[in-house]
């Protein structure tokens, strides 16, 4: 019986780290379309568009920052193109425009 329920302790961690990081990804996006919808800006889903037309590829993370000094907003896309590269590719916020493409040395 020891080993079963060791088993299951450890299948239940498991399960309970998968899930809350599901649900804190879940808020993280609500915040992002609050904040989008708040200020008049394009949606997270536009400008995946835009940034995979910018660079093609698989979205690794997404985020919505503000610009230093109150300049606006800008959605920052990390992705990984065909050959295994991590690029940096922001999209104004209010205009949808690519304002970089930036490889990730690191």
């Amino acid at each position: 019986m020891t080993i079963f329920t060791s088993k299951l302790t450890a299948v239940s961690i498991v399960a309970m780290a998968i899930f809350s990081t599901h649900a804190i990804a879940d808020d993280d996006l609500n915040h992002i379309d609050a904040v989008s919808k708040q200020f008049g800006l394009i949606s997270m889903e536009e400008a995946k568009i835009k940034a995979l037309a910018a660079k093609p590829g698989v979205i690794k993370d997404a985020d919505l920052e503000k610009r230093k000094f109150g300049k606006g907003w800008d959605y920052e896309f990390e992705i990984i193109d065909a050959d295994g590269k991590e690029w940096e590719v922001n999209i104004d916020a209010k205009t949808g425009k690519v304002s970089g493409v930036h490889r990730d040395w690191f």
